[in-house]
């Protein structure tokens, strides 16, 4: 066994600042809460190449006396705190007094600062705990403190860093997180010398969410004022509308300071259960108010938790105050009506489009009064053709291919001939004989084929026209026989169940086929082989769809953004943060919605290996699953033997990608069994 020896200080303060100093962003957060601690109203933060080259935090506070500089930086001093006792009446962020000389062992330091009282002001430089000169230099009230090439004397540290474009979002979500516990303070966020975030520091903190979330969260908002007991609760909440698939909007700050509980995130979620889908979480913005001897904040190395003296009080406290926000409100999501979506195409169309010069505007206003005649005698003529309903939104044309069409009108004119010259013995229609009937009238189709089983269509012959099999044998699904084309063309579709299974027999067998784990497994190969093979068909889209995202939203969008072009999306800057999404994939064209692209992005996160492709596939093109037809849409006949048609077509069609069966199947000998006709 080696000899047990004391580790040298400079050892010791690496050791410790490991606890306190993971990455840029812990910098940012230990600086600007020092900031902050100093009764700073105006804080400026700029860091480059994610804060791994510089980190420069800049505030108007009360500055620190020339004497004191050095010894804020020796390990466990503050003036914060006296004893072990003022822990629990603590009111600052900071109080261990580790931030700066944990940042000045991994980083080369230059601290400016100058007090109220004092004509001069100082600067001093410490790197990797060793100091390098304190001198007197002009400089305005307020400190600056500069921390270049972090972990430069730490290799091993420095290796786990991520990108600059990664570790930039990680700063930028510390920065909104300590912006929003404090809107009473102005915070300008600077990124390789462009601005990334300011904040005007008026209190308000509804401005405050609009600046960092965007007009589509700020214009859904409850807000949120109670008092129970001891506990004070103050902010917003967002309406259900407006959830997410993950928990990054649940906001929450007790006494100013941001933290993460399981207390009260459960709290959250059991308010909204009534409200709310499984799976999705709500967006939250509270501000909690709890008396700091009921508190213990020393519980974690970066202080993000903390511990409750009263758990189960503060659990009720935030059910009843998210409960009583939610309650008697109108939650009733809003459904664009035809007419305010074709305004709003021209309201964006005209500020997409340039501005004619004033000469054109003249010439055109002519031309219109001249056309206004002729517009009012062909009026009266294209009226009928005003009143005409648009047709029905179908997946027949997204899900049948070219080679399926052509199959389609042989079937047909097989069938017509087969009418013409024999009667048809059984009382089921077949599905040729009524495809036309199902092409004019949509309506026929789709009605629950349960009520009348006289009027079931069937896939071009009856299965007693079929020849049948010398001796019933059991269908293995994996032989190859159910997908083999000439098998297909002998399968009954009998109808479907619940408006969500449909029911094919064949073989003596009944395959029972799940419509939205059967579509979910086709867009998924669909879309896996668009993006592997690179051949995709992009749809444009008018008007644009306009997402607004936040920083670390924008950093996962741009990082991925080669995967998004390659799926057919076209994706561009419109300004702020705002990105104008002028190009879907086609097969993604009719649900192509805000909901359904951030939810794409949600998907990824920077635990993503760049350097492995497959995962990234696999996780986008299980987004597009979002847009495989729902359980309890009532398909027409047409669309489910397309649908059929295309999973069959699959190398394994029996799993959505999710896991979960798209085929279960029944043999004749089970169902006999069952009715006792087999003991």
């Amino acid at each position: 066994m080696a000899n047990i020896t004391v580790l040298d200080q400079s050892t010791i303060n690496k050791i410790a600042a490991g606890e306190v100093i993971e990455r840029p962003a812990s910098v940012v957060k230990e600086l600007l809460e020092n900031a902050i601690d100093a009764q700073a109203t105006a804080v400026t933060i700029e860091i480059k190449d994610g804060g791994c080259s510089m980190v420069r935090v800049t505030d108007n506070g009360c500055g620190i006396p020339r004497d004191q500089i050095a010894l804020a930086f020796l390990r466990h001093a503050t003036s914060k705190i006296r004893s072990v006792e003022d822990l629990f009446t603590v009111s600052s962020l900071g109080f261990r007094g580790e931030a700066l000389a944990s940042i000045a062992a991994v980083a080369q330091v230059e601290l400016i600062s100058k007090t109220s009282d004092s004509l001069t002001g100082s600067r001093y430089q410490i790197e990797g705990g060793a100091e390098r000169g304190l001198e007197e230099i002009g400089a305005p009230e307020g400190t600056t403190i500069i921390a270049r090439n972090l972990f430069y004397n730490t290799p091993a540290r420095k290796k786990f860093l991520k990108t600059p474009m990664t570790e930039g979002a990680h700063v930028a979500a510390v920065v909104e997180k300590i912006a929003l516990s404090h809107p009473d303070i102005s915070i300008r966020f600077i990124q390789n010398n462009q601005n990334k975030l300011y904040t005007s520091g008026n209190h308000n903190l509804k401005d405050l969410i609009y600046t960092v979330f965007g007009r589509e969260i700020t214009s859904n908002l409850l807000a949120v004022n109670a008092q129970e007991g001891d506990i004070q609760v103050s902010g917003f909440i967002g309406k259900p509308v407006i959830a997410r698939s993950n928990r990054n909007y649940e906001n929450y700050f007790i006494n100013r300071r941001y933290i993460r509980s399981s207390v009260i995130s459960k709290a959250i979620e059991e308010a909204y259960k009534p409200f709310m889908m499984q799976h999705k979480y709500p967006f939250t913005m509270l501000h909690f108010t709890i008396q700091q001897d009921t508190l213990d904040v020393n519980v974690h190395p970066t202080k993000m938790e903390l511990r409750f003296s009263d758990g189960e009080a503060v659990y009720r406290a935030v059910v009843k105050a998210v409960a009583d926000a939610l309650a008697h409100k109108e939650l009733i999501p809003e459904v664009s009506l035809a007419e305010k979506k074709e305004k709003e195409a021209a309201d964006l169309a005209q500020r997409l489009s340039p501005r004619p010069e004033p000469f054109e505007v003249k010439r055109r206003e002519s031309m219109n009064r001249a056309a206004q005649p002729a517009a009012q005698d062909k009026a009266s003529s294209s009226a009928s053709y005003a009143r005409t309903p648009p047709p029905k939104p179908s997946y027949v044309n997204e899900l049948m291919p070219e080679w399926l069409k052509v199959r389609k009108r042989e079937q047909e004119a097989a069938a017509n001939a087969m009418k013409d010259s024999n009667a048809t013995q059984n009382t089921a229609s077949t599905f040729s004989e009524k495809l036309q009937d199902i092409n004019k009238t949509d309506s026929t189709s789709n009605k629950y084929i349960g009520d009348k089983q006289d009027q079931v269509p069937t896939l071009a012959e009856d299965q007693s026209n079929a020849p049948a099999p010398k001796e019933p044998e059991q269908l293995d699904l994996f032989d190859g026989k159910l997908l083999d084309p000439k098998a297909r063309l002998r399968h009954k579709l009998i109808g479907q169940l619940f408006d969500t299974y449909w029911m094919v027999e064949y073989n003596e067998q009944l395959f029972i086929i799940d419509q939205h784990a059967a579509h979910e497994k086709v867009l998924y190969e669909k879309t896996i082989k668009t993006l592997k093979t690179r051949q995709y068909d992009t749809q444009m889209v008018e008007p644009p769809i306009i997402l607004t995202l936040n920083m670390n939203e924008e950093v996962l969008l741009s990082r991925y953004m080669s995967y998004f072009t390659g799926m057919g999306f076209e994706i561009e800057p419109f300004g702020g943060r705002e990105y104008a999404v002028r190009g879907v994939p086609a097969n993604l064209f009719s649900i192509a919605q805000k909901e359904l692209l951030i939810e794409m992005i949600d998907g990824l996160s920077d635990d993503i290996s760049v350097h492995n492709p497959d995962i990234i596939y696999e996780r986008v093109a299980s987004m597009s699953c979002k847009a495989a037809v729902k359980g309890h849409h009532s398909l027409s006949a047409a669309e489910a033997n397309e649908l059929i048609d295309q999973l069959l077509q699959l190398d394994n069609p029996y799993a959505c990608p999710h896991g979960r069966p798209t085929i279960i199947s029944m043999t004749k000998y089970e169902l006999e069994k069952k009715f006792k006709r087999i003991v």
